[in-house]
């Protein structure tokens, strides 16, 4: 198992795991095969949004390994009191979420409008050629 044999250290750990589109789910890895897809137990999805956050509970979950971004061993009894973070409502946490995602998104409008206002383009910050 070339390029994920390290995963065999992690199973019977409660980990972290950071997907591709940014959620991040918590539970006790299982299992996993030669793609690096892992299996939690226990899985909750955890959101923050400043210094608040939200679980849900998801029991056993499968991930395919080319969402993961990163994982590791966690503690989160001892992440949530360093960070002093308050926990609120699902409802909360996911309206919350939605709010900042539109601001992102807004702000990035707001970016790509300036740099076209300007002349700069992706096309023609990626296009090397033309310099």
């Amino acid at each position: 198992m070339s390029g994920n044999s390290g995963l065999g250290d992690e199973v019977d750990k409660k980990l972290i795991v950071v997907l591709r589109d940014g959620r991040k789910f918590i539970g006790m890895m299982r299992t996993f095969d030669q793609f690096a897809n892992i299996v939690l137990q226990d899985t909750i999805e955890r959101i923050y949004v400043g210094d608040c956050y939200s679980d849900k509970n998801l029991g056993v979950f499968f991930i395919r390994g080319d969402n993961v971004v990163i994982l590791g061993e966690i503690d989160p009894d001892r992440e949530v009191q360093e960070k002093k973070l308050k926990k609120v409502s699902w409802d909360e946490i996911t309206k919350a979420a939605a709010l900042e995602k539109q601001k992102k998104e807004e702000e990035e409008l707001l970016k790509r409008k300036i740099m076209t206002e300007s002349g700069l383009t992706i096309d023609s910050i990626l296009n090397i050629d033309d310099f």
